[in-house]
């Protein structure tokens, strides 16, 4: 509830800049212009190192990239690394790998002369590969006739992956002459993932937590620059 609600805020406080932006650039200027058009734009999410800071159990950063192909369409992606330790019921365990996610993006959001915003929708392939610690578990019974018998001898389960689709929404607005801010979520669903000998893949770098069927929902909040390598006339 906490991600949704920051998430909102985010969303909120991007259209009020990008609006302001257009209602600005429609007053100012009527004339033709040149638009940047072919760039790579790199950036990471700023919430991990936050995140990370705040929170000893978890260390994870992200390199975000996405590339122009067409006048509302970008070739996307995400490159990260992540271990995570959690806290379940019954055991507690540590995730940690590298993943990765290629996609496509398409802008929904009519730019006006050289402005260079987003709202966007999209889908990501992701891949990760990762190994899993069992550092300790608790061995369920009924009744409390015998006491719970708690494990703390660590498993480590290496070499495992996972593969999964997402549906992405979000936004980018440039704040500044090519550096931008952004939010978006993605929904995603598990395709396949290797599990370890009786224990399953509750957490998976890139995926982050692993719900009921198999889906799980992610949120980043970037900033990015981008280099521009031509422009034309709009």
């Amino acid at each position: 509830m906490k991600h949704i609600l920051t998430f909102t805020i985010s969303i909120f406080l991007l259209s009020f800049t990008a609006f302001s932006q257009q209602n600005k650039e429609e007053k100012t200027d009527s004339l033709a212009a040149k638009q940047k058009y072919g760039g790579i734009r790199i950036g990471v999410d700023i919430s991990k190192p936050i995140i990370t800071a705040f929170e000893k159990d978890k260390k994870a950063f992200q390199v975000v990239a996405d590339y122009r192909i067409g006048q509302n369409l970008y070739i996307a992606g995400e490159f990260g690394f992540d271990d995570h330790t959690r806290e379940e019921d019954y055991l507690n365990f540590t995730t940690k790998g590298f993943y990765g996610t290629i996609g496509l993006n398409y802008n929904v959001y009519e730019n006006w002369l050289d402005m260079n915003n987003e709202i966007y929708f999209g889908f990501r392939y992701g891949y990760g590969r990762f190994s899993q610690t069992l550092n300790s578990y608790t061995i369920y019974q009924i009744g409390d006739y015998f006491p719970q018998q708690t494990i703390e001898t660590p498993q480590e389960f290496d070499n495992l992956d996972a593969h999964w689709g997402a549906l992405v929404a979000g936004m980018k607005v440039e704040t500044f002459k090519n550096l931008f801010l952004g939010a978006s979520v993605s929904v995603e669903k598990l395709f396949t993932s290797k599990q370890p000998d009786n224990f399953r893949n509750l957490y998976i770098p890139g995926f982050e937590r692993v719900y009921a069927n198999d889906s799980g929902i992610t949120f980043n909040y970037t900033i990015s620059y981008v280099i521009p390598f031509h422009k034309k006339k709009k």
